[in-house]
């Protein structure tokens, strides 16, 4: 068996889901600073709510199952006035609690992170029509910020539960170390996000393309 495939197998979700890979992290940060300035907007202009956009961040968490993360999201949306029932909930991928004006964001949400960070153009497009482009945009910032604290939240949080002898069986020492590594790529990531915005590249691209 070679490394690579080694790899895979360890890094396989139980479900069969696999762990980012420091390319998808490169390419998820990048994307995240891009937007990033529309979540604060969309909050600033009373567009997107504290506990809107811990609904978005729950449901992405929940997608990867970032320990580290829906440990400190659910602090913050029981800080914003979300009951522990409803996080639990969402933690659990239910979101019968969700309110209907945020159900199709919280849904675009976790069909973002089941896509690995490429969503359908058709999904998308409904956002913006649901929302309006503004607070779409913000939608899509919340989305992209916690998908870059789950992309280095992993393999961190499995990490230091390997030294307290809780290893993840998601994961492996090489996974985490290769990943703790590639964060010294974030600042190209960052400078590459900022070249991207003043040359306009559009915020959002479309590799899974609908059929119907």
């Amino acid at each position: 068996m070679t490394p690579k495939n080694n790899e895979k197998t360890h890094n396989e979700v139980l479900s069969g889901r696999e762990l980012y890979s420091v390319m998808e992290s490169y390419w998820i940060f990048h994307a995240g600073i891009r937007t990033l300035k529309y979540m604060f907007r969309a909050k600033r202009n009373k567009e997107l709510s504290p506990k809107f956009i811990e609904r978005l961040m729950l449901a992405v968490t929940e997608v990867n199952d970032c320990a580290i993360c829906s440990y400190a999201h659910t602090k913050r949306a029981l800080e914003s006035g979300m009951s522990n029932e409803e996080i639990q909930k969402m933690l659990s991928g239910l979101m019968e609690d969700v309110p209907s004006d945020e159900l199709e964001a919280v849904l675009f949400a976790q069909h973002y992170a089941e896509t690995r960070g490429n969503p359908t153009r058709k999904s998308w497009l409904r956002i913006v029509e649901i929302y309006g482009e503004s607070k779409a945009k913000g939608i899509l910032g919340a989305v992209r910020t916690i998908m870059i604290g789950n992309t280095y939240g992993i393999p961190w949080s499995s990490f230091i539960n390997r030294m307290r002898g809780k290893s993840d069986p998601r994961s492996s020492i090489l996974y985490e170390l290769k990943m703790m590594l590639g964060t010294l790529i974030t600042p190209i990531a960052f400078i590459h996000a900022l070249v991207s915005d003043l040359f306009g590249k559009p915020i959002i691209n479309f590799k899974n393309q609908d059929t119907s």
